[in-house]
């Protein structure tokens, strides 16, 4: 997709592996200045150097954890410190469990990282990114919103802990804070938009029996898959399939959930 991103800052959660670092690669080949945030300070650097080598572009590196909110305002501090501005922010970070953790702020572990820290981090991140409209925030969640149900009398899995169920209902949440937040941002020149963007092969039913196959099955085939589990297609650019297999660009689009490659 022959876009140019020259001038442009994005910040990717979560960039260490998987979509999140394919998504920060190919964000800076396409001239961006990227910022990348992870847990682990030695895996940012070695991931930093993979982009930089393929990107031929430096990349900006946050570590931090953002299962705990204390985390999540320093990682706002820290890149805050260094821009006035936001064009692209991508809430990657998050994960699927299979025991009930909680965090040191008292939350169950998959509500915290999948939910709280987008809602957080965008929260803080908002008044760089209406500065550096038009912008977009991205929030990555998945299909696993399709069954569940938001369960305010155990939120927390506090009565009852089932990893898949806490996961949907992480994945719903965000879907709804990205439909309300479009909703307010209208008319500010910032979009919000989320999407599933694909069961990489660490997902797939065969490899991980634990998981319902009637959440999976059907979707194990969206998007052509690499061997590293990461699909080929999530390039930057807002865009999703429309219609039958047909592929739009989708500028400006407000409030969209999607089943494709988007940025």
């Amino acid at each position: 997709m022959p876009t140019s991103l020259q001038g442009k800052t994005i910040l990717v959660t979560g960039a260490t592996n998987g979509i999140g670092l394919v998504t920060a690669r190919e964000l800076a080949k396409m001239g961006a200045q990227v910022t990348i945030v992870g847990r682990s300070a030695e895996k940012c650097a070695a991931v930093a150097e993979h982009i930089q080598a393929a990107a031929g572009t430096p990349v900006e590196v946050i570590v931090g954890d953002l299962s705990v909110m204390e985390g999540v305002r320093q990682v706002a501090i820290t890149f805050r410190e260094k821009h006035s501005q936001l064009h692209v922010l991508v809430n990657n970070a998050g994960g699927m469990f299979t025991r009930r953790v909680l965090t040191a702020d008292g939350f169950e572990y998959t509500f915290a990282l999948n939910h709280l820290n987008y809602f957080l981090l965008t929260d803080l991140l908002l008044d760089l990114l209406k500065a550096g409209a038009p912008s977009r925030i991205i929030n990555v969640s998945s299909v696993a919103h399709e069954n569940a149900k938001i369960d305010f009398d155990n939120l927390q899995g506090q009565k009852r802990f089932v990893g898949l169920e806490a996961y949907g209902q992480s994945k719903l949440a965000n879907l709804l804070f990205t439909y309300e937040l479009a909703r307010r941002l209208e008319g500010t020149g910032v979009t919000a938009n989320a999407l599933h963007p694909g069961v990489g092969h660490w997902l797939r039913p065969q490899q991980r029996p634990d998981l319902q196959r009637r959440h999976l099955d059907r979707r194990a085939t969206l998007l052509p898959q690499t061997r590293a589990g990461c699909p080929n297609q999530y390039l930057p650019g807002v865009f999703a399939r429309a219609g039958r297999g047909q592929r739009e660009v989708l500028r400006g689009l407000q409030g969209g959930c999607f089943q494709a490659p988007i940025l």
